[in-house]
C-alpha cells in the first residue's frame, strides 16, 4: 500500500461522495448518466468548470488506465508532476465523446487534467493506496497533554479581554 498526497486522498473521497449523491438512494442511473453526459459534452467543447472533482467525475466512467504503478507514483505530489507524462498513463478510447473530452482537457487545462486523472484513478483503485490516519486517536497519540487546564467555570484570557473597557492591549 502506498501513501498518497493528502489532497489527492481528499479529492478521491469527495469524488466518491459526488457520485453517490448523484446516483441517489435508491440509485437512479438515468440521472447519473445524464449528469456525466452533460459534463463530458462541456469538457469536450473546451468549456466546463475548472474543478478537479467535476473533471474527474466526467472522466471516471470513460477513462482506462495503462500505467497504474506510474499513477500511484504521481499521486505522491499534488501540485507538481509532469502533465504530459500522466496523459500517457491513461486514455478514453471507448467512444468519440470520451476521446474528444480527453484531448480537450489535456490541451486546455493540463495541470487540472493531471490532478483529475490521478483522482479518478485513486477513486477506481482504492485498494492500491492508503490515506494518512486523521482520526482523533491518531492525532492525540503524540499529544504531550501540556494544554492549559481550565475548569468549566473559568474564562480564558482571550475571551475576557474582548470585553475589557479599561483599554487592555488590542490587536
Amino acid at each position: 500500500m502506498k501513501k498518497v498526497h493528502p489532497e489527492f486522498a481528499f479529492q478521491s473521497r469527495e469524488l466518491e461522495g459526488q457520485i453517490e449523491g448523484t446516483l441517489g438512494d435508491p440509485p437512479n442511473r438515468k440521472n447519473y448518466d445524464m449528469m456525466v453526459q452533460a459534463l463530458v459534452s462541456e469538457y469536450a467543447n473546451g468549456d466546463g468548470l475548472d474543478d478537479v472533482n467535476m473533471m474527474a467525475f466526467a472522466l471516471v466512467d470513460r477513462i482506462r488506465f495503462t500505467d497504474p504503478k506510474g499513477l500511484i507514483r504521481e499521486a505522491y505530489d499534488y501540485e507538481g508532476g509532469d502533465p504530459a507524462k500522466v496523459f500517457g498513463m491513461a486514455n478514453c478510447d471507448g467512444d468519440d465523446a470520451g476521446r474528444a473530452m480527453y484531448a480537450a482537457i489535456c490541451d486546455n487545462h493540463p495541470e487540472l487534467a493531471r490532478q483529475a486523472i490521478v483522482t479518478a484513478f485513486l477513486y477506481k483503485n482504492q485498494a492500491r493506496w492508503e490515506d494518512d490516519d486523521q482520526s482523533l486517536d491518531q492525532l492525540a497519540r503524540n499529544d504531550e497533554g501540556d494544554d492549559e487546564e481550565l475548569d468549566e467555570t473559568s474564562v480564558g484570557d482571550d475571551f475576557s479581554q474582548l470585553f475589557d473597557q479599561d483599554g487592555g492591549e488590542r490587536e
